[in-house]
């Protein structure tokens, strides 16, 4: 369920939501706050970049590739820089870590350091910004030893040691969907006060769902139990669902995430046998982890298929894994078929 303020009057900021939310808890210095401002501040210029598009000339590629191989658009070394150079000088953090950057990103000497450690996709979907698609920036908090220079295991934690996750979408509208750990809401900017507006109070992914987000053009890949369960799928009402399903695939993880968020359905990424060596598509402590704690916290559930996402130990800040997330029954209906044992 959503809700919209009826009134201009009844409008809550992100900043007076987050403050609220914080006087309850008696140890709050107020400093998660003015991060948390920060990476909001870095995303509204994000915003405007990704909305200027072909105007400015930051379309196109890069003709570089980051760590993982990848090849780099402009707005992906763009929206990096800014988000470091939005939260690198404020005090907050002991060090952040980047999808673009190969090792964690220390705080310049002249600042000082915090208690907490970001982790960031700067641009998710970045594939699909010359074609005028939904993109996003994901976004994850952790605590840190405060004072002290993080090395890469201080960054290597489970995902229920998540303080915030959050993503920023850059559609039609620029949104916000941010959980602390008490429950999912979601903010749209204003911009003609260049505020982000709470719109969405506590949003819950409904139970009961007839969508499917997968890319079919891995089918021949794909396990057993993920086969069985888009087979059953797309039966329809003569198969063993005994109901019409339809496909939904935008190739960029917010826009199908917040999707999910307000439709339902399931998201699948599997681990498929194209390449075995590789044991997903999709980076744990930048994409899963953080839309994992947003998922569960709304209702969902998020597995490999073979175990919960917030459970798994990371071994590497790069650290790719296979993602299965939506509606509770549908997560559990995929888990049970990889439980059960096949012939194939």
């Amino acid at each position: 369920m959503t809700q919209t303020p009826k009134s201009p009057t009844e409008q809550v900021t992100l900043t007076q939501f987050i403050i609220e939310q914080q006087r309850g808890l008696p140890d709050a210095s107020g400093t998660f706050t003015l991060l948390l401002n920060n990476i909001v501040t870095a995303c509204k210029q994000i915003s405007h970049r990704v909305n200027r598009g072909a105007l400015i000339g930051v379309l196109g590629s890069a003709e570089s590739e980051n760590v993982q191989g990848e090849v780099q658009k402009k707005l992906d070394i763009i929206t990096n820089d800014i988000m470091v150079k939005a939260l690198d000088w404020g005090g907050h953090l002991g060090g952040m870590a980047s999808e673009e950057i190969d090792d964690p990103i220390k705080i310049p000497k002249q600042y000082p350091k915090g208690k907490y450690l970001v982790l960031f996709d700067p641009l998710d979907g970045s594939s699909n910004i010359d074609i005028n698609l939904t993109v996003g920036t994901i976004f994850s908090v952790l605590r840190c030893r405060e004072g002290v220079e993080p090395e890469t295991e201080d960054f290597l934690r489970k995902g229920t040691e998540q303080v915030c996750a959050g993503f920023v979408l850059y559609g039609p509208s620029t949104m916000l969907v941010l959980t602390t750990g008490n429950g999912v809401n979601g903010f749209t900017l204003d911009q003609d006060i260049g505020e982000f507006i709470l719109t969405h109070r506590n949003m819950r992914i409904p139970e009961e769902t007839s969508e499917f987000a997968i890319n079919m053009s891995n089918q021949r890949f794909w396990e057993p139990p993920v086969k069985r369960y888009i087979d059953e799928c797309i039966a329809g009402v003569e198969g063993p669902r005994g109901k019409n399903f339809n496909m939904r695939w935008v190739a960029s993880l917010v826009a199908d995430v917040y999707r999910i968020l307000n439709r339902g359905g399931v998201f699948l990424y599997p681990f498929d046998l194209r390449d075995p060596e590789r044991p997903g598509k999709l980076r744990l402590m930048y994409e899963a982890n953080p839309m994992a704690f947003i998922i569960e916290q709304a209702g969902g559930l998020c597995s490999t298929g073979a175990e919960r996402v917030l459970d798994i130990k990371p071994h590497d800040i790069h650290q790719r894994v296979p993602l299965i997330f939506g509606s509770k029954s549908e997560v559990e209906r995929l888990i049970g078929y990889y439980q059960q044992p096949t012939t194939e």
